[in-house]
Order: C-alpha cells, then sequence, then structure tokens
C-alpha cells in the first residue's frame, strides 16, 4: 500500500523537493515501522529542502529531522504495535529517511517511548527544537546554573530553540534576557517570560573586548559569530555559555581570557548525537518539570499548525529569517 512523502533529490546539480507516493519496500533499514500523525519544521529542515544549506548526505532522502507516530511493527521487543513515540536527531532526514511522510522505519535505537504528559502533537511541538533547549538547561545545570547565580541571557530568542528556552528557564526561575533584532518581538519575548528585551542592534559588536563587564551567569547562543563572542566576554566568573547553533556565523573570534581568567565554561550543545540515556532525561525533564507553558490546552501563543500539504510553502519563513516560534506538520489530517 503506497503512502505520501516529501522527497529531497538532486536533479542536475541541484536541489528538487517534492511529494511523492512510495510503498513500504522502499523505507530504509530499521526494526521499527512507523505510522506517523505529525512532525515539525526546524531551520535544518528549511535548509535541506530548499538546498539553501549542504544538509542532505545521501540522495533521494525523505526530509523531516522529527517524527511522532504510533508503532505499526517492531522485530525490537523494546517496542510493540500502538506504542505511541518520537524520534529525533540522528540521521533522520539527512542521510535515512526522515518524518516528512505517512510512514516511517528506523533504528530501534532511535526511537523514544512518548513520555507520560505529552500528546504526539506536543512532542512535536517540542521537537528537535525544544529538545535542544531542554539539553542546554540540563547540561547548563549539572555545571552549577541556578537562579541565585544570575541572569541569563538567550539569542535568537524568537526562534524555536530560543522561545522554547526561555520558557523552560522563566519556568524554572531564572531572570531571562531575550536578545533580538526584532523590536516589534518585544510583547511575544516578555509573554514567554524575559523579564527584559535587549536589542542585538544596541550591541557594538565591531569592538568586543576580551573581558568586558560580568553581565550572565548563564547565556544560551542560536547565532555564533560575533554574538558567541561577545556572550563569552561578559560572562560572569563561574558561568556557563551554551552554544546550540550558528545562524549568523559558524566563526568564533575570541580569546581564552573568559575561560582562564573567569572560569566560564563553555558547553557544545549536541542534539544529534546525544546519548539515549541523557535524551531519555531530557525527555522526561520536558514533559514534566520543565514542560513550556505553550504546551497547555488552548495555548497558541507560539505554536502554528500546518496541513502535511502546506509543507513547502513554509520553510521561505526560516530561510529569510521571518520564522516565530514552532510549527507541527500534521502528517496524518
Amino acid at each position: 500500500m503506497s503512502f505520501k512523502a516529501y522527497l529531497i533529490n538532486q536533479e542536475e546539480g541541484k536541489i528538487v523537493s517534492r511529494f511523492v507516493d512510495l510503498d513500504e519496500s522502499q523505507l530504509d533499514p530499521g526494526e521499527v515501522t512507523i505510522d506517523v500523525t505529525h512532525s515539525s519544521i526546524n531551520y535544518k529542515d528549511a535548509l535541506a529542502a530548499t538546498g539553501a544549506g549542504r544538509i542532505i548526505r545521501r540522495f533521494p532522502c525523505i526530509g523531516g529531522v522529527d517524527l511522532a507516530g504510533r508503532v505499526k511493527a517492531s522485530t525490537d521487543p523494546r517496542f510493540k504495535a500502538g506504542d505511541e513515540i518520537l524520534a529525533t536527531s540522528y540521521d533522520i532526514g539527512v542521510a535515512h529517511h526522515g518524518g516528512y511522510a505517512e510512514q516511517a522505519r528506523l533504528p530501534a535505537d532511535w526511537v523514544v517511548k512518548l513520555p507520560p504528559g505529552l500528546s504526539l502533537h506536543d512532542a512535536m511541538a517540542l521537537g528537535t527544537a525544544g529538545f535542544t533547549a531542554g539539553l542546554a538547561v540540563v547540561r547548563m545545570e549539572h555545571d552549577g546554573l541556578a537562579p541565585d547565580k544570575g541572569p541569563v541571557v538567550v539569542s535568537g530568542a524568537t526562534g524555536g530553540v530560543g522561545s522554547i528556552a526561555i520558557e523552560i528557564l522563566a519556568k524554572r526561575g531564572y531572570h531571562v534576557v531575550a536578545l533580538t533584532g526584532k523590536e516589534a518581538e518585544s510583547d511575544y519575548l516578555k509573554g514567554l517570560g524575559a523579564k527584559e528585551v535587549l536589542l542585538r542592534q544596541s550591541l557594538d559588536l565591531a569592538k568586543i573586548k576580551p573581558l568586558a563587564k560580568e553581565t550572565w551567569a548563564g547565556a544560551v547562543d542560536n547565532l555564533g559569530g560575533d554574538v558567541l563572542a561577545w556572550m563569552a566576554s561578559t560572562m560572569q566568573v563561574g558561568g556557563t555559555l551554551a552554544s546550540i547553533g550558528l545562524a549568523a556565523s559558524f566563526s568564533l573570534n575570541t580569546t581564552v581570557m573568559p575561560f582562564i581568567l573567569r572560569g566560564v565554561s563553555l558547553l557544545g550543545i549536541d542534539s544529534v548525537n546525544c546519548p539515549m540515556a541523557l535524551r531519555a532525561e531530557v525527555w522526561r525533564h520536558l514533559a514534566t518539570d520543565m514542560r513550556p507553558a505553550h504546551l497547555a490546552p488552548g495555548s497558541d501563543r507560539m505554536i502554528r499548525d500546518i496541513a502535511f500539504a502546506d509543507l513547502p510553502s513554509a520553510f521561505d519563513d526560516y530561510i529569510q529569517g521571518r520564522a516565530k516560534g514552532r510549527v507541527v506538520v500534521n502528517i496524518a489530517a
């Protein structure tokens, strides 16, 4: 029986993405076959589907780095038909057929049972963005960050990772400062729990000192480049800086001074290769004490749902920097 999928291919040196009909025999190897109900859109997905970034490592590939659904069949005893599951990261949607399809097949080691307290829709309202934000907070707190240490700044604040990071941190009692280039979104950011909004254009990123005024106990950076260097220079003694993304730049022009003179920790947040034990721990937190307020019934502050058929038209907002919050793709209408 055929199913609908959004396939990314390379034709005459160009990325071409389109809906196609496939059958189960065309799925990649794995122990768990899934009826997909929901997926989501991440910046990485938009880069992959449009060819704006070299994301896909194998063509053709069904896009979508996130998926949630119900097990259709499993040869692994950890899963049985009907189990509700989620999966993010690993090679999903970049070198293994991903979540933009009505069916998927994955290695059992990539699959997480849906934690109590989350619906399948909730899982994709979080998705890779929510998992990454949660992983950053867990690792920062393991490093000693606590609300009484001082304020935490979050860059790329209106994006999926930034928005969820603000909500998680605010819920845990932190004084959160949202760093953004979008002044018009100040009310949105304060609605998520930010106590202050700092405009990126107010910073003199052309003159970053090796050590500037001690300001931040913690920082979550989605941009890289000069913003990450500025954050490093303004961290408090013993501060914790989580590097999550490179939406602005993959470069980092800084000195060792924040790290050896202030004991600043620079944590690389790798959601792709996160060990399963830590991955499961983060998802348990996201279902309980780190559960963002936007998952509450009736809350639509930062979630937008779209039909599977509308997926292609949604990518441009991410490429053009207009995306805000999270988009859930309803695969099973």
